[in-house]
C-alpha cells in the first residue's frame, strides 16, 4: 500500500527561497560562483594528485576521495537549486527528491568517515614517522577507502530504503533540497522508528568517527608537546590545522542537523545550515587544504611549468615546419 501511495506522487513543490523573491537573482549568481569554485577547486586537487608524483601519498589519496564526494554531493543539489531560483514554478520530481535524499545521506556519512581516516593518517604520520609508509601502505589505504564507502552505504542508504513511508499532501518541501530531516515532517505515519534509526545512524557515522578524530588529535597533541624542536612543532600544527578546520565546520553543522529532535526544526534556520554544509563548505575545502599547503602549491607550480615548457616546444615545432 505504501508503495502504491508513493508511486502516485510525480512532483513536489520545492519552496527554497521563494518566500524572499527579491534575493533570488542575487543568490543565483552567488551560488553559481560558489559552485564553479567548488568544481574547479576539487577537480584541480584530484588532477594534481593524479599527475604529480610527489602528491601520491596516503593523505592526498584520501583528500581525493573528499574532493570527489564534495563534487558529487553539490552536483546532486546545486543545479536544481539554481534552476528553481530562476523558474516561476518551483517544483522537483519525486524521483529527484529521493535521489537527493539518498545521495545527501551517503555523501554525508562518507565524508565523516573519510575525515576520521585522514585524522588517523595524520596520527600515524606524526607519532610513528619512521613506520608511516609501512603502516599506511597502499593496500591498507585502498581497504580503508572501500570500507568507508561500504559502511556509509549500509549505515545510511539501506535503512532509509527499507523504512521510507508515504508522504502526506500537500507535497510541499519547505527547504532548498530534499534530505531526511525534511522528509520526516512529511511522512503520514508515525516516524518514531525513522527518527530512532536516524539517530543510530548518525551515532555510527558522526559520533564514532568524531570520537576517533578526537582521540587521534589528543595523541598528536601529546606527541607534538614532547617535540624538542620548535620548527617540528610548527610543522606538525601546520599539517593538522587545515584538517581540523574542515572537521570543525562539517561536524558542527552535521550534528546539529541530524542529531536533534524533530521539535527543534526550523524551516528558515535549516535552510541556512544546509546551505552551509551542502553548498559553501565543499567550495571552502579545496581552499582550506591548498592555500597554506606548500606541497599542493609546489605541485601546482611544477604542473604549470611543465605546461609552459610543452607550449614552448609546440610553438618551436610549428615554427620549424
Amino acid at each position: 500500500m505504501a508503495q502504491e501511495n508513493l508511486s502516485t506522487i510525480t512532483e513536489l513543490v520545492l519552496v527554497g527561497f521563494s518566500n524572499h523573491p527579491q534575493v533570488e537573482i542575487p543568490l543565483f549568481f552567488l551560488f553559481s560562483g560558489v559552485y564553479l569554485v567548488n568544481l574547479f577547486g576539487n577537480t584541480a586537487i584530484i588532477t594534481l594528485v593524479v599527475i604529480d608524483y610527489c602528491l601520491q601519498t596516503p593523505m592526498y589519496f584520501f583528500l581525493c576521495h573528499l574532493a570527489f564526494l564534495n563534487i558529487f554531493y553539490t552536483t546532486a543539489v546545486v543545479p536544481k537549486l539554481l534552476f528553481n531560483l530562476l523558474a516561476l514554478k518551483k517544483v522537483i520530481s519525486y524521483e529527484l527528491c529521493l535521489a537527493q535524499t539518498y545521495i545527501s545521506l551517503l555523501m554525508g556519512a562518507a565524508e565523516c568517515i573519510v575525515l576520521a581516516i585522514m585524522a588517523l593518517d595524520r596520527y600515524v604520520a606524526i607519532c610513528y614517522p619512521l613506520r608511516y609508509l609501512l603502516i599506511m601502505n597502499w593496500s591498507v589505504c585502498v581497504q580503508l577507502a572501500v570500507g568507508a564507502w561500504t559502511i556509509s552505504f549500509f549505515a545510511s542508504v539501506v535503512p532509509l530504503y527499507f523504512t521510507i513511508l508515504p508522504l502526506c499532501s500537500p507535497y510541499i518541501v519547505d527547504h532548498i533540497f530534499c534530505e531526511v530531516p525534511v522528509l520526516l515532517r512529511m511522512f503520514c505515519a508515525d516516524t518514531s522508528l525513522q527518527e530512532t534509526l536516524m539517530v543510530i545512524g548518525a551515532s555510527g557515522t558522526l559520533l564514532l568517527p568524531f570520537l576517533l578524530i578526537t582521540l587521534s588529535y589528543l595523541r598528536i597533541l601529546v606527541a607534538v608537546m614532547r617535540m624538542h624542536s620548535a620548527e617540528g612543532r610548527k610543522k606538525a600544527f601546520s599539517v593538522c590545522s587545515s584538517h581540523l578546520t574542515v572537521v570543525t565546520i562539517y561536524y558542527g553543522t552535521g550534528m546539529f542537523t541530524y542529531m536533534r529532535p524533530k521539535s527543534l526544526y526550523s524551516a528558515e534556520g535549516d535552510k541556512l545550515i544546509s546551505l552551509f554544509y551542502a553548498v559553501i563548505n565543499p567550495a571552502l575545502n579545496p581552499l582550506i587544504y591548498s592555500l597554506r599547503n606548500k606541497e599542493v602549491n609546489g605541485a601546482l607550480k611544477r604542473v604549470l611549468e611543465r605546461l609552459s615548457v610543452s607550449q614552448r616546444q609546440m610553438i618551436t615545432i610549428l615554427r620549424c615546419q
